[in-house]
């Protein structure tokens, strides 16, 4: 069953706030504390049009993306964790917002590339994820989990090749390294490192929810990424006086 958004909940959602001049780590917290849900969809006709920024977590399944989700908004169940990994096949839009505007939106993708999902799903949901990721027109930025331990995937690389047009063109992309503290201090040193040089000029951080690593920065930049700066506005230029025409 596909739950569509209620009138209150579309309206705001196509709203958008005016930018604040800068943001706190705290303030970043409190906004992504405002998440709630927005709709689920299981293909991509279903999703609403929005106009606000799109915010879409992606990764393997087992990376920790829910996790990492209801890390970053302070609730335990906001991303729900199936306990068979890879059969949540559907696309959850989580919306966010102060004072009931809504201006920006989470999108939780499906969990990818679990053995015990039949092989037909997997390609039909690496197409409904690639479709989506190419052809959705609010998306602002991408984040991708990645267990450091494991590194990057063939799938990973896939998602990264199909994406890397639309973040030449200006897309934000973050590569979140998930389980942070299952590492020595040299170990995600030398992971962070490694990861940089594959993320094609993207972001890298590291986070750990069990030692509150790194939840701070994600927070802020995903803030930061949902409210650029709005472009200055150029001074027309003055006219110059004509000449005198000759008596």
């Amino acid at each position: 069953m596909t739950i569509h958004p209620s009138p209150a909940d579309t309206k705001p959602a196509g709203t958008t706030a005016p930018p604040a001049a800068g943001i706190t780590p705290a303030e970043a917290l409190g906004w992504m504390h405002t998440a709630k849900f927005l709709t689920t969809a299981p293909q991509l006709h279903f999703l609403p049009p929005l106009t606000v920024p799109e915010i879409a977590f992606v990764g393997r399944s087992n990376a920790g993306k829910s996790t990492c989700i209801n890390t970053l908004t302070q609730q335990k169940q906001l991303a729900f964790a199936s306990k068979k990994p890879g059969r949540t096949q559907h696309i959850n839009l989580f919306s966010l917002g102060k004072q009931g505007v809504t201006d920006a939106v989470l999108a939780d993708l499906p969990g990818y590339g679990y053995a015990a999902v039949p092989k037909q799903d997997k390609i039909r949901w690496q197409q409904v994820m690639a479709n989506y990721l190419v052809t959705r027109e609010n998306l602002q930025a991408i984040v991708l989990m990645c267990d450091p331990r494991h590194g990057l995937t063939e799938l990973d690389e896939i998602l990264l090749d199909v994406v890397r047009p639309r973040v030449e063109e200006g897309l934000k992309f973050l590569v979140v390294l998930t389980k942070a503290d299952k590492l020595t201090r040299s170990e995600q040193t030398k992971a962070l490192s490694i990861m940089k040089l594959q993320a094609g000029g993207g972001e890298v951080r590291l986070f750990s929810a069990t030692k509150r690593q790194g939840i701070e920065e994600v927070a802020t930049l995903l803030w930061q990424w949902a409210h650029p700066p709005a472009p200055k506005a150029v001074a027309p230029a003055q006219e110059q006086p004509a000449e005198p025409r000759p008596e």
